[in-house]
């Protein structure tokens, strides 16, 4: 059900946009998050409670879950039905004649000792077993960085590409490894039963193996702030073969296309558009759209024209010249090339009133 709010309210604010005018385990996090959200995550191939599991360590999570929801409903079950036994069996009568009450059963008292703690047992075994495969990745996995910030999600692979969706290759390990640019994010795969969460100033990491080709959600499983709900994006599995050419044929867009087509690419990859709209609307920050060549003031009381070395010099170091009327909130981002400033630059030159 949160899931399901959270998509109705980001397709509410995409709609009005359009228009002008200490790292939590996965295992935890995911079985909690899968528990509320279930209902309406059913999916073909999945039950009533989980989508379909689409990696390797997902149906251990499941057969967790499984056991421990199962636990509880017999338990539940024999309790209540025991309580509405002794209701009715028991219940007040004139002709009842009063007798002693049993005050000890040395058998009874050991089973309900025992019979817990063994189930408790092969709980802990099994969670603990989990736990254990879900934070060991196999060796030579194939690394991707994960930069998380309001209210984005940017995915570094190794040939330096970036991308806003989560690419990998179909039965192949691979590890993340992720920070958080500003507060704390929790990256959340329900299909792969995957949940860690991205803290500022340390990295954290988690690793996965898709089993089948397609696409699944991610999505922020951490409120973060007022565009939480907007933090929402796809892991793309390839088939085989196919990974490698997309990769590349991706990380060529700046050289294959138009300088103001690829600089709307690195708008949409960087996370420009969280807080910049193109139509003239004023979200976060101020809208692209006329931007360039406007002569604007700055909060320590000089002004300027937006020019190539304004935007230059602002995206490198967002808190040297906050305009008035905004808050200095725009985080530096990392690892942007030359090459994506310059066509970034050429994308907003284009955006004429």
């Amino acid at each position: 059900m949160i899931h399901a709010l959270r998509r109705a309210i980001a397709a509410k604010r995409f709609a009005h946009r359009q228009s002008p005018g200490v790292a939590t385990p996965g295992l935890l996090g995911a079985a909690s998050s899968l528990l509320f959200a279930a209902p309406l995550l059913a999916q073909e191939g999945g039950s009533f409670w989980l989508p379909p599991a689409r990696s390797t360590t997902a149906h251990q999570v499941d057969n967790l879950f499984f056991l421990v929801l199962g636990v509880s409903v017999f338990f539940f079950a024999l309790i209540a039905g025991l309580l509405l036994l002794f209701v009715l069996r028991y219940r007040q009568r004139a002709e009842a004649v009063e007798r002693h009450a049993p005050t000890h059963n040395t058998a009874l008292e050991v089973m309900w000792t025992v019979v817990p703690v063994l189930i408790v047992m092969v709980i802990f075994y099994q969670g603990f077993v989990t736990y254990l495969d879900e934070r060991t990745p196999p060796r030579n996995a194939y690394d991707i960085r994960v930069a998380a910030r309001q209210w984005t999600w940017n995915f570094q692979y190794p040939n330096g590409f970036v991308s806003d969706q989560l690419h990998v290759p179909v039965d192949e390990t691979v590890r993340l490894t992720m920070s958080s640019d500003d507060v704390i994010h929790s990256l959340f795969i329900p299909a792969f039963r995957l949940k860690m969460d991205v803290v500022p100033g340390r990295y954290t990491s988690t690793w996965f193996r898709a089993e089948t080709p397609g696409e699944y959600e991610l999505l922020c499983a951490e409120f973060c702030g007022t565009g939480h709900s907007d933090m929402v994006t796809k892991v793309v599995v390839h088939k085989a073969g196919e990974f490698e050419p997309w990769l590349k044929q991706a990380g060529d867009f700046i050289k294959s296309l138009p300088p103001a087509q690829a600089g709307r690419k690195v708008y949409e990859l960087r996370g420009c558009k969280q807080c910049h709209s193109i139509d003239g609307s004023v979200v976060t920050g101020p809208s692209f759209k006329g931007l360039y060549g406007e002569t604007v003031r700055f909060t320590d009381g000089t002004g300027g024209v937006i020019d190539d070395n304004f935007i230059r010099d602002k995206i490198l170091d967002p808190q040297a010249k906050i305009r008035v009327g905004f808050q200095g909130v725009m985080p530096r981002i990392k690892g942007i090339t030359s090459q994506e400033i310059t066509v970034l630059i050429e994308f907003i030159k284009s955006l004429k009133k």
